[in-house]
């Protein structure tokens, strides 16, 4: 499944080492004014290359329109949106041809598919994130329109809640070859009231879905979440009053629909499985092995993921408020 949205459809393609990477978005509404300066904000937060605590990978990530624009305007054509590799280094992977790596795609990728693309993971790499930024930043601008914001932040790095504590618990975890995770929260501002097709359908469960398809994520929770299963029906009920609702641990969404309120996700981010510790592991023929994985990676996923978030919750926002007035539509 390369495909993502029933009304808003985002097919994405490439290869982290492979020439380019990117989307094409099949149903995208006509008359809007996009250009690549729309989009390239969005990829500038996600790209590596930027930091000490990040990737070293030396990629600019600028995007080019390939179709689906007439006089800077799209027309309901597809939109195809390509991110060009220009710092691929493949021959740095040859040593883990014959290997997996702990904590990767690889092993996976071999039992479903039978081959393996080594260089870097290939589809499995978190760089096949850039061609869902570059659809989550069109759709971001449609519900612009619409009054809907997507904001997402940090709110914790290896168990530190302040930024000081995040940057000594990344540099803490690079010296010593190792990495650490983390926990995202993304808001949806502004979303009417409405939004969700349940049973099957829920809001909720695309949500989870969308966060789950993150390659680094491990836990999604919407509202309270977890916290939900130690509270009293008394206490994570949200009052209503003729003004609406008092509170919002139902995160935006009820019975799988939208309540009109925020719409809060927060996701659990793994640690980068990239390490240059020693671990256990076997080759293809089933031989114990020891590896280091050495390279250009991120010792901490956590700030790079953040707008990779925004954008699959734009993306299913989107999605969802289309779905809804498609139905409008075939009812009036």
């Amino acid at each position: 499944m390369n495909t993502f949205g029933r009304n808003f459809r985002c097919t994405t393609f490439g290869e982290s080492h492979g020439k380019a990477l990117g989307v094409v978005i099949d149903g995208c509404p006509s008359g809007l004014a996009l250009a690549e300066g729309d989009i390239q904000p969005l990829l500038d937060r996600r790209r590596p290359g930027t930091g000490p605590l990040v990737s070293a990978r030396a990629e600019p990530d600028r995007v080019e329109i390939l179709s689906g624009i007439f006089e800077g305007r799209t027309t309901g054509a597809p939109v195809a949106l390509l991110v060009r590799n220009r710092d691929a280094k493949p021959g740095e992977y040859e040593s883990l041809r014959d290997v997996f790596r702990p904590g990767h795609a690889d092993i996976t990728y071999r039992a479903r598919y039978g081959v393996r693309d080594h260089r870097g993971g290939g589809r499995s790499s978190g760089r096949e994130t850039v061609g869902r930024v570059a659809a989550g930043a069109v759709a971001m601008k449609i519900l612009v329109l619409k009054g809907i914001r997507i904001r997402g932040e940090i709110r914790e790095i290896h168990g530190a809640s302040t930024p000081e504590q995040w940057e000594e618990e990344i540099q803490k975890a690079k010296s010593g070859g190792d990495s650490v995770g983390g926990i995202v929260e993304i808001v949806a501002e502004g979303c009417p009231a409405g939004l969700g097709d349940p049973v099957m359908g829920k809001l909720d469960g695309a949500i989870a879905g969308a966060m789950m398809g993150i390659g680094a994520v491990k836990g999604v929770e919407i509202g309270t979440g977890f916290a939900a299963a130690g509270m009293r029906g008394s206490e994570h009920n949200d009052p209503l009053v003729p003004g609406g609702f008092l509170s919002n641990h139902a995160g935006g969404i009820l019975g799988g629909i939208s309540t009109g309120q925020d719409i809060v996700v927060r996701i659990a981010v793994k640690p980068t499985p990239s390490i240059s510790k020693p671990q256990q592991t076997v080759d293809t023929q089933g031989n114990a092995r020891e590896i280091r994985v050495e390279g250009r990676h991120d010792p901490c996923i956590v700030p790079r993921i953040v707008p990779v978030a925004e954008a699959m919750l734009a993306l299913v926002i989107l999605d969802a408020w289309l779905e809804r007035e498609k139905y409008r539509a075939f009812l009036h």
